[in-house]
């Protein structure tokens, strides 16, 4: 992991930042790595953080950190979550919550090929995949085992997620109805605040390996399949003007899938890319009416848009490799996400507070959208 460095051009004021982080399961720690290198600025205030699915438990995790041992706790939080991911379970010796995070180990040298992380030739998971579009989890699995709880239990404390100075919001998606609903780790209004670890779990919660984690009476999935992750909790409950997303989702892809799991696996991209253009869609809108002066842009929130990403570091990497949490890969997605989060914070750290460095209508909609 780089050693931290200041950051070029910055600007007089620092102005806060909120976060929208993806999920995409194991790539998640490709986010771990932008997320420990944003950590390192110390003059680059973060107030939200919107996450779904792994940007959920990233979020909750970095919270938790943070209650603890401020940004230095964040980082040795998240190194911790996502070394126990990889069973990598260890005592960091004199880190802990205040400390400097322990160095991410293990990561695989320049040059190469992610491709081999995919386990579509896997014959274990050729099975399990043949397996789950046969059988629902409430018939594999009766006893509803989840040991993805066990590794949230160990890392996220309720009372350190409701403390925590960030504000968190985790989307999961209502079975019954395919609505999108909020939770947070504020109160809000008459409601209290009703993030806690079976919300983190209905957000991450895909129905081809778990059953639906019932809330208040309601079934949920992944939150990936209403929004990947919810812009609007940013836009209406925060006032940072700033939102970075990190996003780990493939936009597009090269060419048109011809077998049936390539079929599956690119509906599954467009589907949980669906919820976030639809957003981005009325955020642009809403920036051109400003921009004609068509809206008073006092009364609207005119978001300055970023975005993080590495298309080209990901592009080898196929939904089956979603799956593989293999320390060096996870080290591999992390030292990814550092690269790109520093080559953001080169490019445009200057531009928080100041301007957008992110064109939707270029990026997600097309010049002509």
């Amino acid at each position: 992991m780089p050693s931290r460095r200041p950051s070029p051009r910055r600007p007089a004021a620092a102005a806060s930042l909120d976060l929208a982080l993806q999920g995409g399961g194991s790539h998640g720690a490709f986010t771990w790595g932008v997320l420990d290198r944003l950590l390192q600025e110390d003059d680059l205030p973060i107030s939200a953080v919107s996450g779904t699915s792994a940007g959920a438990l990233n979020a909750a995790v970095m919270a938790c950190g943070w209650a603890r041992g401020g940004r230095a706790g964040a980082r040795a939080a998240l190194a911790a979550f996502w070394h126990d991911v990889g069973g990598q379970r260890a005592c960091f010796g004199g880190a802990g919550a205040t400390g400097d995070a322990p160095a991410a180990t293990g990561a695989l040298p320049p040059g190469i090929d992610l491709s081999l992380f995919n386990l579509n030739q896997n014959p274990f998971y050729v099975w399990w995949n043949g397996f789950t579009r046969l059988f629902a989890p409430q018939q594999f699995n009766p006893l509803g085992l989840d040991p993805l709880r066990e590794i949230v239990e160990r890392h996220v404390r309720q009372p350190d997620l409701l403390a925590s100075p960030l504000r968190v919001f985790v989307t999961a998606t209502q079975v019954r109805t395919g609505q999108p609903r909020i939770f947070d780790n504020r109160a809000q209004g008459n409601r209290p605040a009703d993030l806690d670890i079976p919300a983190l779990l209905a957000s991450a919660c895909l129905p081809q390996l778990f059953r639906p984690v019932v809330i208040d009476g309601e079934a949920f999935w992944d939150g990936g399949y209403s929004g990947n992750p919810a812009l609007w909790p940013l836009i209406y409950r925060s006032a940072a003007l700033d939102l970075l997303l990190v996003r780990i989702n493939a936009l597009s892809r090269p060419s048109v899938p011809d077998t049936a799991e390539e079929i599956a696996d690119r509906v599954n991209e467009i589907t949980f890319n669906a919820g976030l253009l639809g957003e981005l869609r009325a955020i642009a809108f809403v920036q051109k009416l400003v921009a004609e002066g068509r809206l008073d842009a006092g009364a609207y929130k005119n978001l300055r848009l970023h975005m993080v990403a590495d298309d080209a570091g990901l592009a080898p990497l196929g939904a089956s490799s979603k799956l593989n949490t293999q320390p060096a890969f996870l080290q591999q997605l992390h030292a990814l996400g550092v690269a790109a989060a520093d080559r953001w914070l080169t490019a445009h750290r200057a531009d928080v507070g100041v301007r957008g460095s992110l064109d939707i209508r270029r990026t997600f909609l097309g010049q002509g959208a």
